[in-house]
């Protein structure tokens, strides 16, 4: 735990969401359950491994300690999530958390909840990716996206930010597409969105009749009993690819499991999707380095190389 205590005591005031300590990557050994993330004005620090009460005052005390010296006279806000695949528990160790929780990265706003199930509404690790897709639509003004297992629709608010004019938004939980509704709202983005609250792979047909598209994100969990189960589902997603994506167009292919490697998405493209080329594998952010790059979050950049 030494790690992540002389990692709190250098730690500098945090203004924006993002990772501050990432014991998954396996750069701090015997670190491997910790994760410290900023969800300004919350900390939230993540275990993955069962943590004695003990220990979770040593680590709140250095917070306390480190608070009172990047923002004196404010109070430490933090929460502890103990991440147990059956039943993540979520708990306010310090302060309290907005009733409306709203942060902030490359100044676009999102609502995130911390207190609640084991996501929190935004993907730090997916950073690169959002920056990617502002920066498409930035060069691309007009584009038309399809977001695809959009959840809170991240990619959409920024992707309409930086100038595309359409984008259609589609996951089976309407409850993730309210909070990406929202956080459409928190941005004054009213105008060239769509929320389809539908099973992707039932709904291909409404799918097509607002494309093709010059970007598709695809961004399925990686293992979702009765909805998506990577080994066998993504060779189903990456088939459509041709039909929805125009020529020249861009798609995002993301995958974040350890079990699976860069190679599994390349052959799924590669078999699925011939007349597509794989670009490149976007960065992940420095904050999430990882010793074993295979083991996170991959995000390929393929174009549709097939003519008119």
């Amino acid at each position: 735990m030494q790690a992540l205590l002389d990692h709190i005591a250098t730690m500098s005031r945090p203004t924006a969401a993002g990772r501050l300590f990432h014991g998954r990557g396996g750069r701090f050994p015997g670190h491997e359950q910790w994760a410290l993330d900023a969800f300004p004005p919350v900390l939230l620090l993540t275990s993955f491994a069962p943590v004695t009460d003990e220990a979770l005052a040593t680590i709140g005390q250095a917070l306390q300690a480190r608070w009172a010296v990047i923002a004196p006279g404010e109070p430490l806000n933090w929460v502890f999530q103990h991440r147990d695949e059956f039943r993540p528990a979520n708990r306010v160790m310090a302060g309290e958390v907005p009733a409306e929780h709203v942060v902030e990265e490359d100044g676009t706003r999102y609502l995130v909840h911390l207190l609640q199930g084991q996501n929190h509404g935004f993907f730090l690790d997916m950073a690169e990716g959002r920056r990617w897709v502002r920066e498409w639509a930035l060069a691309r003004p007009g584009g038309k996206v399809l977001n695809l297992f959009a959840y809170t629709c991240a990619f959409s608010v920024v992707a309409l930010q930086a100038g595309a004019s359409e984008v259609v938004n589609v996951d089976m939980a309407s409850g993730a597409l309210s909070i990406g509704r929202r956080n459409h709202q928190l941005n004054e983005l009213k105008a060239g969105v769509q929320f389809l609250a539908h099973d992707i792979f039932n709904s291909w047909a409404k799918i097509r009749r607002a494309g093709p598209y010059d970007l598709v994100i695809m961004d399925p969990p990686s293992f979702q009993k009765g909805s998506f189960v990577a080994t066998k589902d993504y060779a189903r997603l990456a088939r459509r690819l041709p039909e929805l994506v125009v020529p020249g167009g861009h798609a995002l292919v993301c995958l974040n499991t350890p079990k699976l490697d860069s190679a599994f998405l390349r052959e799924v493209i590669t078999t699925e999707a011939p007349g597509f080329e794989i670009v490149e594998r976007l960065a992940n952010p420095a904050s999430f380095e990882d010793v074993e790059p295979e083991r996170a979050l991959k995000v390929l950049l393929v174009r549709n190389v097939t003519s008119h």
